[in-house]
């Protein structure tokens, strides 16, 4: 079974500064393991991070969006606990219709990521990252 979770939600900024201001000014709690090229806010259940929109666009193989002033995509993530469950969900995505837009690979940052699209061409990465912490009930609770 694919894991029934959405452990983090990735917009992609046009102007990562601004919009990181944007959510600090919301008053909320930005992750020490932020940096000036990747930032993580804890909400209540799922992780929001920030990630320059043309690495994302990059990061998926896809088309980077024209303007911020269009719709643009966001991507949903399955984190999972380990390395080789990131291939063996993109198997079961695969089985069921998902388009792979990324096959599964070892990622810069040390994790193991690979994406997929929906029916819709919503965008989904399965990740595993080393340091992710899990709970009881399977939801990322810190990376």
């Amino acid at each position: 079974m694919v894991p029934q979770r959405v452990s983090l939600l990735t917009i992609g900024a046009y102007d990562l500064p601004a919009l990181r201001a944007f959510y600090k000014t919301l008053g909320w709690e930005e992750s020490t393991t932020s940096s000036d090229t990747y930032s993580i806010f804890k909400t209540a259940g799922v992780l929001l991070t920030l990630f320059p929109i043309a690495e994302l666009a990059k990061d998926a193989g896809v088309e980077l969006p024209k303007s911020p002033e269009t719709f643009h995509p966001v991507t949903f993530a399955i984190n999972v606990e380990k390395p080789e469950k990131v291939d063996s969900t993109i198997e079961l995505i695969r089985a069921a219709g998902g388009v792979i837009l990324r096959e599964p690979s070892n990622a810069f940052w040390g994790g193991r990521t690979a994406y997929f699209a929906d029916p819709e061409k919503n965008l989904w990465e399965v990740a595993w990252n080393p340091s992710s912490v899990f709970d009881e009930r399977g939801a990322m609770i810190s990376f």
